[in-house]
């Protein structure tokens, strides 16, 4: 097989066709508004399937928690409806927008040609105003997915929504319940606004700064080390409370959310994280979660009481609520300033209580990457004050002789420049970390080490070469980046891999915020310590602040494909890549 087309031929054109603009498609809410673009978009997600799919991408306003803000809907709902399909089929997907600006759809985690990735200046050009495009392409997995726009900011405003693909021959997990749970955030803002003021200063949006008269667990001392550092131990989240609202399904944690259930059902909740910005830490009080299967590919069952979902991660559970009226399931803000909600309820309207928001957590020299000398700190410490305050205590004492910008520790290939204000000085990798937020919790925790692959990988070749990438980035001018280098820099300038290799990728994040990184186009397989066969596949990993992470790659999937940080504002600030699959027979 070669690959049939190239990017810059596809690029240079594309059929449409116009088509006259179905009346739901403006995104008329359940009480019938007026159309315009004051039309209020209706929350929550309809069904469509088969062989042939419509789908419509329309403007309006969202009204969430009593705020109105700008919306783009799929069908007139948001999220946009949930897709169907079946492994193995063909299917052809018909997209038309009704926007006054240029859209798309990526099929997050799918394997499929490149050209229908859905990625504007990777794969395709992008859907024109008024035009229609057609994607079409074999069903050859199955799991719990989503999509969503690969435009501008389009995601922010609500261009997303989730997919279910039954395996061929049914689902081999029993469940009584089946549910999706789509996480997202809102804002009354214009995505563009959000993007120029953190391009005015990274920590325009951050209500967690740190004071004299705050109640963080940090000694003088230390308050003085972040100083001379011009740092923020509590620099976690660009974006939080109370610009965002987190939504459940579309819906805010008071707009009633729920999942009817019978004691002693086993339910199973797809929990795909479809935000902007958001890492959601999530739990359901006085019930067992039993992990079964993430990005759509199935685990050994492990049991937990709580877990990161990372943006555009997906993870499958299952859950046998007991004899309790209704359960809270609580999808916390990493940094613990909001939470999505919703109920899993024995009987409509039944509700259990919402626990409160948990004391905010504080970065620790571990996250800095300071790890040498016995200060891996932060990494997987379970106790203490947000697991911080004492390890940095210790790492203060030798900050006078360290600096944060060594750029001697990068390799030659990493482009030094004012994109860089920070150098981890001693990586290490942090698989068995919980995730920030949940460090000074005492039950169960989820890491990327408990994961295991159900089903043995085809493909256990040792790899052949090692491809070390470093996350970078410079927060106050909000620029971010791989290597040194923003995407503008490098655009045309992709990462090559031969035909069928087998790649080992370690990254090294340079930063002090977390990172999940995607890949589109392939599944790799997390190098978390399991056998070469048992190793989870992922299409999206976290890479945790000032730590390192691998994965395995077979690069068996031509063409173009799009690798970059999925946080929307620190993609569209820089940090992405085009990886190029040579096909067979053609030179890397």
């Amino acid at each position: 097989m070669t690959i049939p087309v190239s990017r810059r031929s596809l690029l240079a054109g594309a059929g449409s066709a116009l088509l006259a603009t179905p009346a739901w498609a403006l995104g008329h809410s359940m009480h019938g508004a007026a159309g315009g673009d004051g039309v209020l978009i209706r929350a929550g997600f309809d069904t469509v399937s088969g062989d042939t799919i419509d789908l419509t991408i329309g403007s309006g306003q969202r009204l969430v928690e009593g705020r109105r803000g700008p919306g783009i809907a799929v069908n007139g709902s948001v999220p946009g409806p949930l897709i169907r399909l079946t492994e193995g089929q063909q299917v052809r997907l018909i997209v038309t927008n009704t926007l006054d600006v240029d859209t798309s759809i990526h099929w997050h985690g799918f394997l499929l040609p490149f050209q229908y990735d859905g990625v504007p200046g990777i794969s395709f050009p992008g859907i024109r105003p008024g035009a229609t495009f057609a994607y079409e392409f074999p069903v050859r997995q199955s799991g719990t997915y989503w999509y969503h726009s690969h435009s501008g900011l389009q995601e922010q405003s609500g261009h997303y929504g989730p997919i279910i693909i039954t395996p061929r021959g049914g689902e081999p997990i029993a469940a009584e319940r089946d549910y999706i749970l789509l996480l997202s955030d809102f804002t009354t803002l214009d995505p563009h606004f959000i993007m120029k003021r953190l391009r005015a200063g990274g920590g325009y949006f951050n209500y967690r700064q740190n004071t004299w008269t705050d109640h963080y667990p940090l000694s003088a001392e230390e308050r003085r080390m972040w100083g001379r550092m011009r740092m923020m131990p509590t620099d976690i989240a660009d974006i939080g409370a109370p610009t965002y609202t987190f939504l459940a399904n579309g819906r805010g944690p008071s707009e009633g959310l729920e999942y009817l259930f019978r004691a002693g059902e086993r339910v199973r909740l797809r929990i795909i994280n479809g935000s902007a910005q958001t890492f959601f830490n999530v739990r359901i009080p006085g019930l067992a979660m039993q992990v079964i299967a993430t990005d759509g590919q199935p685990v050994r069952p492990v049991e937990v009481d709580e877990f990161q979902i990372g943006t555009a991660e997906t993870y499958d559970v299952i859950v046998e609520p007991g004899s309790a009226a209704a359960y809270t399931i609580v999808a916390e803000l990493m940094e613990r300033s909001g939470m999505a909600i919703a109920t899993l309820a024995s009987a409509p309207g039944l509700r259990a209580a919402v626990p409160a928001l948990r004391d905010p957590p504080v970065l620790t020299m571990g996250d800095m990457g300071m790890n040498h000398g016995g200060m891996n700190h932060g990494s997987m410490n379970h106790g203490g004050p947000s697991g911080s305050a004492k390890p940095q205590a210790a790492a203060s004492m030798a900050m006078d002789g360290m600096k944060m910008r060594d750029t001697n520790l990068l390799p030659p290939d990493v482009a030094i420049g004012p994109g860089i204000d920070m150098v981890a000085m001693a990586p290490v990798d942090k698989m068995g970390d919980p995730g920030l937020g949940l460090r000074d919790v005492s039950h169960r925790l989820l890491t990327y080490h408990m994961l295991v692959a159900r089903d043995p990988q085809p493909d256990v070749r040792e790899p052949t070469r090692l491809l070390e990438l470093h996350l970078t980035g410079n927060m106050e001018r909000y620029m971010w980046s791989f290597d040194g280098r923003m995407y503008s820099a490098v655009s045309d300038v992709p990462i090559r891999f031969a035909w069928n290799e087998r790649v080992r990728v370690k990254l090294v994040n340079d930063t002090m915020m977390a990172h999940p990184i995607h890949l589109h186009g392939m599944f790799f397989e997390l190098v978390n310590g399991q056998p070469a066969a048992l190793q989870p596949r992922k299409h999206t990993m976290i890479v945790q602040p000032g730590a390192s992470a691998q994965f395995d790659l077979t690069a068996n999937e031509p063409g173009d494909w799009a690798f970059h940080c999925h946080l929307l504002y620190h993609m569209h600030g820089g940090m992405m890549q085009t990886v190029t699959v040579m096909g067979p027979g053609q030179a890397a």
